[in-house]
């Protein structure tokens, strides 16, 4: 029941946003009674806490799962690039944008999303510089790897309003490009 309700958090933020969102509505789409909801979680601001730690999960296990298939070899870096758009354009990212805007006015829940964004933002760092296969201990490494988190997230952004697609393709093209110049030289 727990977890029905965190997923329908999930797309209820996804679907409603933050402010269309209620526990009368999650309630509702888990199935589950408005009773059973107070009882997991007592407060809009439990529910949505506990989504947020659930959203972390969530976010990892889909990173995780895309690096499996990543080809190696040249191409590598693009197919890097592109499951980090991919994660960034996907449900998951649109969650968490939700609870990022909420959080810039809400002093409790930006408590909560901040510390947990931290980690996440660390966890994403590793991993990429892992599967991108780079050397941080080289001068100018660490800042591109952020710089590239930065991009595909700006890029997940643009995309929330309308489909960028193409020209996203393109400019992960060329972004590919100049990582494998400036690091694998």
């Amino acid at each position: 029941m727990r977890q029905r309700l965190l997923d329908a958090t999930v797309e209820c933020l996804v679907e409603s946003g933050w402010s269309g969102t209620s526990t009368t509505l999650v309630s509702q789409r888990a199935g589950v009674s408005r009773g059973a909801q107070l009882h997991h979680f007592p407060t809009k601001d439990a529910l949505v806490l506990a989504a947020v730690e659930h959203l972390s999960a969530a976010r990892r296990q889909e990173l995780q799962a895309a690096a499996a298939g990543l080809p190696t070899g040249p191409r590598r870096t693009r197919a890097v690039l592109e499951m980090l758009a991919v994660h960034f354009t996907g449900p998951v990212f649109s969650a968490a944008l939700e609870l990022w805007v909420a959080a810039r006015t809400d002093a409790a829940l930006r408590l909560a999303v901040g510390p947990l964004e931290q980690r996440i933002g660390r966890e994403t760092h590793r991993s990429t510089v892992e599967l991108l296969g780079f050397d941080q201990s080289e001068p100018g490494v660490r800042e591109l790897v952020q710089a590239t988190l930065d991009l595909v997230r700006g890029l997940g952004l643009a995309n929330t309003i309308t489909d960028d697609t193409a020209r996203r393709g393109r400019i992960l093209d060329a972004w590919a490009e100049v990582l494998d110049q400036k690091v694998r030289g």
